[in-house]
């Protein structure tokens, strides 16, 4: 029995009042925005079913059998990680995984520079999510994709005064070329978006999947998922899946059945 990594992917705390004041402002966003009530309904459903604290990457061998984890990550970079989210995942005494998009550092709606270190201060990791946030890693070419990983991680480690060896992939779209690219940058570990609990290995880097949460999530679902109940992540496997199919058919599509599938 290999190692299993149950990694819950989040994206942002916002306030209920203004929740365009926190990340990406485009259509599609907001559902996977949580007002700080709901998170916490999310952390307390957990908590009261799991028995373990989340992990966190560079504590874990990731070359070991025989046990599993749950994991904690944030995408993109909003205020709303600085601003709700790690203060309420340390209420818990929690920790997590923060990955920002380079290229809004210090823009309205995104992190600052000094926000970053006091969250790495604070004890959570800080790895990227690209510069520019591609609406399709996959359609990059080589030059260009291993751009978005190299420069994203140079731009953190810099800032951190440490080598940041983690990222998360935007969009959702994944190949194993952008696995390479991201280990050829330095990444060590790469979260896609794809529903798996078992890490694989590309060139020398770690890719490990996740199990997407949104507004629409209930609390039992999230601990659920965080205990890595079967008939869950099953069912988000093969919706997974299922949006393949309308992702390669087009936008409008994949849009329609995303609204479908969100609210399960």
């Amino acid at each position: 029995m290999y190692i299993k990594l149950f990694t819950l992917a989040y994206h942002d705390v916002v306030s209920a009042e203004d929740p365009d004041n926190s990340g990406f402002a485009v259509t599609g966003a907001a559902v996977y925005k949580l007002s700080p009530l709901r998170f916490r309904e999310h952390l307390h459903a957990v908590k009261n079913r799991v028995e373990k604290p989340p992990a966190i990457i560079d504590t874990i061998s990731l070359d070991e059998a025989s046990d599993a984890f749950w994991l904690l990550t944030f995408d993109d970079g909003g205020v709303g990680a600085y601003l709700h989210t790690a203060d309420i995942l340390e209420q818990f005494g929690w920790r997590g995984h923060f990955f920002v998009t380079t290229d809004f550092i210090d823009q309205p709606g995104f992190l600052n520079k000094w926000q970053i270190m006091q969250l790495r201060k604070r004890g959570h990791v800080i790895g990227s999510h690209s510069c520019s946030h591609p609406e399709r890693m996959t359609a990059l070419d080589g030059d260009l994709l291993f751009d978005e990983w190299r420069n994203s991680i140079n731009v953190l480690s810099e800032m951190l005064d440490e080598h940041v060896t983690t990222a998360s992939l935007p969009g959702g779209y994944y190949s194993r070329q952008v696995a390479q690219a991201a280990a050829r940058a330095g990444i060590t570990v790469l979260f896609t978006s794809e529903p798996v609990s078992t890490p694989c290995h590309v060139d020398g880097c770690t890719v490990i999947g996740r199990y997407a949460v949104n507004r629409y999530t209930q609390p039992s679902t999230a601990a659920g998922l965080a205990m890595g109940l079967p008939a869950l992540c099953r069912r988000q496997w093969l919706w997974w899946n299922l949006k393949k199919i309308p992702k390669k058919l087009g936008d409008a599509r994949y849009a329609q059945l995303c609204k479908i599938l969100r609210r399960g």
